[in-house]
């Protein structure tokens, strides 16, 4: 595989894997949710979909990792490194959050 072409599969796996807890009320996109005993609408609560989002946010640095070794040498990484690539994640999710949390809803 070609390392630009590498580059931008976990581009486009980081922004989609770090919006979809907030873009479908599944657990990881497929999993639904039990319903409630009246039949009313269950929406995931924020901690799950923040547990979510950390575990996508590793899902996807072990794909980089494996995409990273099948290139060449993996390199080794400090905590610098998932510092940064933890805080780009958040900010991949963004419009995920403004589209679940902050949009207006029209009546």
């Amino acid at each position: 595989m070609d390392v630009s072409l590498a580059v931008w599969l976990v581009v486009a796996l980081s922004v989609a894997a770090a919006n979809l807890p907030f873009l479908t009320e599944r657990v990881f996109g497929f999993i639904p949710l039990k319903s409630t005993p009246g039949g009313g609408a269950h929406n995931k609560r924020f901690p799950l979909r923040l547990l979510e989002l950390i575990v996508l946010y590793f899902l996807v640095g072990a794909v980089a990792r494996l995409l990273e070794s099948r290139i060449g040498g993996a390199f080794a990484q400090n905590w610098e490194f998932y510092a940064v690539t933890g805080c780009l994640f958040l900010v991949l999710a963004f419009p995920g959050f403004v589209w679940r949390y902050l949009r207006k809803r029209r009546a």
